[in-house]
């Protein structure tokens, strides 16, 4: 490590005021504080961390937790393709499989993201965000892994430059950069990215694609369901086991499908203070509350989807790994306790409601999340003014 330092320390006055290369200092600074902390812990722009973690830190350990969810996202890409190939599903041709569907997609959102982040960084000579570590992971979890190279190139400039950059940057973003590149893409290119089939990369597996593969995703399997009181026994029917669903070996989104390395993940946030607690909970509870509504209000005339036990809510699609990762963003959340239970409830609801009633957008929680990154600054203002109302004016 001496010599690395004595390395930043040689060429420091390079990139310094005045130096040759001086436009080029937020690179410099960001690539050595990958290797040592900064001696700036709290600067004069958010966000603020109040704690002996800086911001760099603060966003290492959120990474380091959602390795779990990459790993298995490698696998999992590679033993759908192998497996609907008809290829043998053994460890290691599965994990090189995977890897070589999902590395390419992680390192173009890298690549595209860190030019952009550079650009903006130089123009306006501050330093190299953090921030964009995170980013430029969680986008890339969230795609399918038959999604072209250019369109995660085109999402994450999108999320990078007109999710956060637009705004001041890290900070002064109010929608989750992540989920904009996400719902860019999915609105720009529906086909791709509706999730109404099943997401299966052949490319490099097998010369021709097999027309078997068009199997519903288990959003689409509950939403096509006709008889009211028999969607479980769909998804079941369909391999959608309960089992199925919570360890996540189907075909879905590269990091989102495993609810139990997202609720392990979650778990490990909470404790360590990273995420809001009173976010996640409220994201189950609203879950959970408006599904039972549902279930009470469910006639013959329903839409069987109303009649789903709500649990299959927290297990399905992607919802585990927004309310893990997504809806607890520091920034594009609410900062007051009250509007956090307010704004987790409000998602969880929301993605329901969108799911039951709008077969349109299969998913529903990244509109949720979106929606309600929206409305955070609200709910903080009437949280704040309802307090303000309760205090004892002074006489």
């Amino acid at each position: 490590m001496n010599r690395i330092k004595r390395f930043f320390d040689t060429q420091r006055p390079r990139f310094s005021s005045g130096g040759k290369l001086e436009k080029w200092y937020p690179f410099f600074e960001a690539m050595e504080t990958v290797f040592f902390a900064s001696d700036q812990v709290t600067g004069r722009q958010g966000p603020h961390i109040r704690d002996s973690l800086d911001l760099k830190r603060y966003l290492a350990t959120v990474l380091l937790i959602l390795m779990p969810l990459f790993f298995f996202g490698v696998y999992n890409a590679g033993y759908q393709a192998l497996r609907a190939a008809g290829i043998p599903v053994d460890f290691w041709p599965v994990i090189l499989a995977g890897a070589r569907i999902v590395l390419p997609i992680v390192l173009v959102s890298y690549g595209v993201g860190f030019a952009w982040e550079i650009l903006f960084a130089a123009v306006r000579q501050h330093p190299i965000s953090e921030g964009l570590f995170l980013t430029a992971m969680l986008f890339p979890l969230t795609l399918p892994p038959t999604t072209p190279l250019w369109q995660v190139a085109l999402g994450i400039s999108f999320g990078i430059v007109l999710g956060k950059e637009i705004f001041g940057g890290t900070g002064r973003n109010f929608l989750n950069p992540a989920l904009t590149g996400r719902a860019f893409l999915y609105f720009a290119y529906p086909a791709q990215m509706t999730g109404d089939t099943v997401w299966i990369a052949l490319n490099g597996i097998k010369e021709t694609a097999v027309d078997a593969i068009t199997a519903a995703t288990p959003l689409v399997v509950a939403a096509a369901t006709h008889t009211a009181g028999t969607v479980e026994k769909s998804l079941t029917g369909a391999g959608y086991t309960v089992s199925t669903l919570f360890f996540g070996l189907y075909p879905d989104s590269i990091g989102a499908s495993s609810t139990l390395l997202c609720l392990i993940g979650a778990i490990l946030l909470m404790l360590m203070g990273i995420a809001s607690y009173r976010i996640i909970f409220g994201d189950i509870l609203g879950v959970l509350a408006t599904g039972f509504f549902l279930n009470l209000l469910a006639t013959p005339a329903s839409p069987p989807y109303m009649t789903l036990n709500p649990f299959y809510h927290l297990i399905m699609g992607g919802t585990a790994f927004g309310f893990a990762f997504m809806s607890t963003d520091p920034v594009s959340a609410p900062d007051l306790h009250t509007a956090r239970w307010i704004y987790g409830f409000a998602i969880g609801s929301l993605t329901v409601l969108i799911r039951v009633f709008n077969p349109a957008f299969p998913e529903g929680i990244m509109l949720a999340i979106l929606f309600m990154n929206v409305l955070a600054p609200l709910l903080d203002h009437i949280t704040l003014r309802f307090r303000l109302k309760k205090r004892v004016p002074n006489v």
